[in-house]
């Protein structure tokens, strides 16, 4: 008998050392899910002055973009949509709001980082024009004061996505 504790003994303190050294990922994943919920956003938002962990597109509010890009595309309104919907298929993303309306379209989806899962909320408009495609994107992180420039790099990622003609 003292055989087996004496073997269940050191496997007991690697199961603790290994929950005390994910403590800090879990009480994070906590805190996420207590202080940043799901809430649909319905119409585009803009950044506050100063923001650091936000980036817009389009609307005459450009906001922290790493380099300028033209809100119009030479792209069919659908042809856009679909290409929105097959880059939120691919980076996995949580869509809480999707609405078509005559000549346009508004999604509201979810992105999260990896390992810690902070979640960043993106708002994206197509309008059609003229067999063109009119569009706005809001990347922003919902905690924090600081995006490490992540939610600039998603916008320059859904524009060169949504611009592809294949």
């Amino acid at each position: 008998m003292k055989h087996l504790l004496k073997r269940h003994k050191p496997t007991t303190k690697v199961v603790f050392a290994c929950l005390l050294i994910a403590s800090p990922w879990f009480i994070v994943q906590l805190g996420i899910f207590i202080l940043a919920p799901d809430d649909p956003i319905n119409d585009m938002p803009s950044c506050t002055e100063n923001s650091g962990n936000c980036a817009h597109l389009g609307g005459g509010d450009d906001y922290r973009l790493i380099e300028k890009y033209a809100s119009f595309i030479d792209i069919p309104a659908e042809k856009t949509y679909q290409n929105l919907l097959i880059y939120i298929e691919d980076s996995q993303g949580k869509v809480l709001v999707k609405e078509s309306s005559e000549g346009g379209y508004f999604v509201h989806f979810v992105e999260v980082t990896s390992f810690w899962n902070f979640p960043d909320d993106v708002i994206v408009s197509i309008q059609s024009s003229d067999n063109n495609s009119i569009i706005e994107i809001h990347s922003e992180s919902r905690l924090g004061w600081g995006d490490i420039g992540l939610n600039s790099e998603r916008i320059a990622t859904i524009y060169t996505k949504l611009s592809r003609t294949d």
